[in-house]
């Protein structure tokens, strides 16, 4: 009995003193700095991520721009980086092209030059009161292509030049149109990087005076590299080699080539809590194991329908512009740990690193006096990100002493944020100010649990920026009728309508004298160039996933003679990367006069089909209705067919589309949902 109850002494004296003596740590810039800090940033596009937060009206809309942009405030972010938008399918949804044809220009499709403007007037009108604050960095990066680009090849670089000149035409727009410098651009790498393309593309910017403008590749992994320390020309053409879920890791070949290593798309979690410790162990472990001075969230804010892929995996979400919803979530405020303490062009020091008892922490300093230290104990199972698989570690709570050295060695009080993920009661707390921290004899110590951030920063100017609750959450309305009639729409599409494969834009037909003036059509006629899997139709989303029973109607005009076909659609089970295989019911009419009805946008599974009469440049009402088992469809008001057997699925979206990527338009759209 003594030996066992001193061994349970023993015991308990060992992890008391193995808590209780800190391990120590010294900050010091006099021993030599690090790499210089690029920023934080969040990724509007790959694709169609911010689809839904045009629709939002005031004052919610710019609130969450607020949440997103605005400096001191909640997440402060340094960099934007938005999608070209190139007429395909790129995750969640199509952007449209500034260039549908080649003798085609329109510099005002889509809502990312809006969001720029945006994000930019946030910052701008802080500086104006705060001076020398940095501007918001502006990149760009296409994901796909329109089809003219790649001569009917599913690959945009076999002529170099043409895609060249479509990117720059789009950056020079950007300056010409909305007076927006892109600072970076972008390579499309999700299958590979071409050498000849990216030095091609340096070239084409310099000629046309765009010498600032830096190339990131390859946007993928780190294989580009390996091209550049065998190729000068290639190696000065690119200003930062960036990688795509990186793990917190680099390679040689890319330390070697002593460029900026950017995570250029990271994160890309579900933004629950484990999503924001995900978020905090990237953001400081991405320098401290792979010396990345950026890293970017994919995505921005989750602004598209939730049953999508990936859906809420964003820094925030903002998916009910019907009702004004939104959620400021927790990778918002482990954002605002780095960025509200330090900007770009920061330089970390070279004493940062792991902690004994796991966990790490990263240290930045102006050069002038100020310092900035945040610290991560995030334990494995809550911090676990989608990408790539994490190898197992251990977090204990443990004290640490930092010791202040160099040029801090004078520092006599410390401002003290705190982020607790509370996985045990649930309560947890982020991005809460304690009282400063006073600095004796040049050290200070701090208890750390587990699953916790702290800053510890010279700098006072730190926020938490609120506004009052938004409105409740709720449901896409049963009952929704749109007439398409705008005249001068600040956006080319029409609201909460979500594009999974082509582009459906407002369009003003000016040959009809009549009702139909104002349309919504679909106007891409070539299939993109993707790395995604469009489908050979086209298809708009729109409404609750939920929906069982409902009526769908709209009228509709076909413009291809023969072999054009629309259709409207009710419960669509897919979208995003997954439309392809996208069941439902669809109901379609053809240009040859027939008519069928589908489960799925392929059509292979057909349930109805007969005559109908409908031809092209005619407009036609289509009505389909669909309760429990059974589907019935009108034209023009009178029945085409009835009862055709649903053999599923049970629910989903309403829609509409094309029967290829062919021109047609749609109007009076409504749907009353039971």
């Amino acid at each position: 009995m003594i030996y066992k109850l001193s061994f349970a002494v023993a015991l308990c004296f060992s992890l008391c003193f193995d808590l209780c003596i800190a391990e120590s740590y010294v900050l010091d810039d006099k021993v030599g700095l690090g790499r210089t800090f690029d920023g934080i940033g969040g990724l509007s596009g790959g694709g169609a991520t911010s689809r839904l937060l045009v629709n939002y009206a005031e004052p919610y809309r710019s609130q969450i721009l607020d949440y997103l942009f605005k400096p001191n405030f909640g997440a402060s972010l340094h960099i934007l980086k938005v999608e070209i938008g190139g007429d395909a399918q790129t995750t969640d949804g199509t952007e449209p092209s500034h260039m549908h044809y080649e003798n085609d220009e329109n510099f005002f499709r889509g809502y990312e030059w809006w969001l720029m403007r945006e994000a930019e007037g946030a910052v701008d009108r802080f500086i104006a009161a705060v001076p020398f604050h940095p501007c918001i960095k502006l990149e760009r990066l296409p994901w796909a292509f329109p089809g003219w680009v790649g001569h009917g090849k599913n690959w945009p670089y076999d002529f170099p030049d043409i895609t060249a000149s479509y990117v720059v035409s789009w950056i020079l727009g950007a300056k010409h149109y909305h007076d927006l410098n892109i600072d970076y651009v972008g390579i499309w790498n999700e299958r590979n990087f071409d050498s000849k393309y990216i030095k091609v593309l340096r070239d084409t910017l310099d000629k046309v005076g765009l010498t600032g403008v830096g190339i990131i590749a390859a946007d993928g992994n780190w294989d580009v590299s390996n091209a550049m320390g065998i190729d000068p020309y290639l190696n000065d053409a690119v200003e930062v080699v960036g990688a795509h879920y990186p793990g917190t890791t680099t390679v040689i070949e890319a330390l070697k080539t002593q460029k900026k290593l950017w995570s250029s798309e990271d994160y890309s979690t579900f933004n629950d809590e484990v999503g924001g410790g995900c978020w905090a162990r990237i953001l400081n472990q991405n320098y401290v194991n792979g010396l990345m001075t950026a890293t970017i969230s994919w995505n921005l804010v989750a602004s598209y329908y939730e049953d999508l892929p990936f859906g809420r995996d964003g820094l925030m979400t903002a998916e009910e512009p019907w009702t004004g919803n939104y959620v400021v979530e927790s990778p918002i405020w482990i954002t605002a740990h780095t960025t509200q303490f330090s900007q770009p062009g920061w330089t970390y020091l070279q004493t940062v690193g792991h902690l004994v008892h796991g966990g790490s922490y990263v240290a930045l300093t102006d050069s002038n006096g100020n310092l900035t230290v945040v610290i991560e104990t995030m334990t494995h199972d809550h911090s676990v990100c989608i990408r790539p698989p994490l190898l197992p570690f251990n977090v204990t709570a443990q004290n640490v002493t930092f010791q202040l050295k160099g040029s801090f060695a004078s520092i006599k009080e410390l401002q003290v944020w705190q982020s607790r993920f509370d996985f045990k009661t649930k309560k947890p707390f982020f991005f809460k100010k304690l009282s400063p921290f006073k600095i004796s004899d040049g050290s200070f110590t701090l208890s750390l649990d587990v699953d916790e951030v702290y800053t510890l920063t010279t700098i006072s100017t730190g926020l938490k920026g609120t506004y009052p609750d938004p409105p409740t959450s709720g449901p896409f309305p049963k009952v929704y009728f749109d007439d398409f009639n705008v005249a001068n729409p600040s956006f080319s599409e029409a609201p909460d309508f979500a594009d999974q494969t082509g582009v459906f834009e407002y369009y003003i037909n000016l040959t009809d004298p009549g009702p139909h003036v104002f349309t919504l059509r679909q106007v891409v006629t070539q299939m993109p160039v993707t790395w995604a899997t469009d489908a050979d139709q086209t298809i708009s989303i729109i409404g609750d996933y939920k929906w069982q029973n409902l009526t769908v109607t709209c009228d509709v005009f076909m413009e291809t003679v023969k072999t054009g076909g629309v259709f409207i659609a009710a419960r669509v089970d897919k979208g995003g990367q997954s439309v392809r295989s996208a069941k439902g019911v669809f109901f379609w009419v053809f240009a040859d006069g027939s008519y069928k009805v589908t489960n799925d946008l392929v059509g292979k599974t057909v349930l109805a089909e007969g005559l109908s009469g409908t031809r092209a440049y005619g407009w036609h009402t289509l009505t389909l209705t669909v309760e429990g088992q059974y589907a019935t469809g009108l034209l023009n008001g009178y029945p085409l067919w009835k009862d055709a057997v649903v053999l599923g699925p049970k629910n989903g979206w309403a829609a509409i589309g094309t029967h290829s990527f062919e021109l047609a338009q749609f109007d009076n759209f409504a749907v009353e949902a039971k």
